[in-house]
């Protein structure tokens, strides 16, 4: 069957249904690589998947519409042109027009549930990252970064798949505000946050921390990958925005949980700060050390 007359065919009808599973079902998938992937870029993309599968099924529905008031103004003319020297001719004409008009209705019954299931997982979506995305920023705040490192904690302990946390902090922020205003601080921390999203990887996860802290969790990345990370992260931070950071790394271990993880990464961040600023620091277990020394041996 083609739907032309609807303007949409049915591999694209099928297509969006396929996609409406897919929304559906991936959150009941026990994939390891779902779980990797748990970032505010793929709720993005499915909010932007679902709305768009909305404009679909409501230009579907629009056009269904108009073939239904088509179907049953041809009836009223067949009904208008009969006389009863044609009544059973027209009767059959009408009989066929019904049949033309009972599967555009069911379809029309279909698309129409679609469409309102699409609308309800769609303000799911919405409502998910909405709760779990700082306003000022856009980017993860403290509940998503949360539901992300619960995550990363669990692949670790179940399939070994490492990952580093990262630390960042603005340095002397606080002048920043004093000097030139709080709004001017708000557009420090937006560009700051909108650096970071474009020089993480699309696995990393990036959220806010609180205040002009930031947090990295780098899945698959050991302690040293994520120090030569962090290291051109600063450098860059500092020749576009000109202003610096400081950081402060760990790698996580099985016995690790969210408190031990972050308190080691602070520590880190700490010698950063008290080292003079606008440097990397990486907790190696034992000591906060400098990413930049060459001989730094990583236990």
């Amino acid at each position: 069957m083609d739907l032309s007359g609807f303007h949409i065919s049915w591999p694209l009808a099928l297509a969006a249904v396929a996609t409406i599973g897919y929304l559906l079902g991936r959150k009941n998938r026990p994939d390891a690589n779902d779980a990797v992937r748990r970032s505010l870029l793929e709720l993005k993309r499915a909010q932007s998947v679902a709305l768009e599968l909305e404009k679909i099924t409501l230009t579907v529905r629009k056009s269904l519409s108009q073939h239904h008031s088509s179907v049953n103004k041809f009836k009223e003319r067949v009904n208008r042109m009969s006389d009863l020297h044609q009544e059973i001719a027209w009767k059959e004409l009408c009989r066929e027009a019904d049949e033309i008009l009972k599967p555009t209705l069911q379809l029309a019954a279909q698309i129409a549930g679609a469409y309102d299931e699409i609308r309800q997982q769609s303000a799911k979506l919405m409502s998910f990252t909405e709760a779990r995305t700082d306003s000022l920023t856009g980017i993860k705040n403290r509940r998503g970064l949360d539901d992300a490192l619960h995550a990363q904690i669990t692949l670790l302990a179940r399939y070994e798949i490492p990952f580093a946390a990262a630390i960042f902090d603005i340095d002397k922020f606080k002048q920043v505000n004093d000097l030139h205003g709080h709004l001017h601080g708000d557009r420090v921390l937006q560009n700051l946050a909108k650096l970071m999203a474009e020089n993480i990887r699309e696995t990393d996860i990036l959220a806010r921390y609180g205040g002009e802290e930031f947090v990295v969790l780098m899945p698959e990345t050991d302690l040293a990958g994520a120090g030569i990370f962090c290291e051109r992260l600063r450098e860059k931070v500092q020749q576009e925005l000109k202003i610096t950071i400081s950081g402060g790394l760990a790698a996580a271990s099985f016995e690790d949980n969210r408190e031990s993880l972050f308190a080691r990464a602070d520590a880190a961040l700490y010698e950063a700060k008290t080292a003079g600023r606008n440097r990397i620091y990486a907790h190696t277990g034992k000591e906060s050390v400098p990413v930049e020394q060459e001989s730094l041996q990583y236990s």
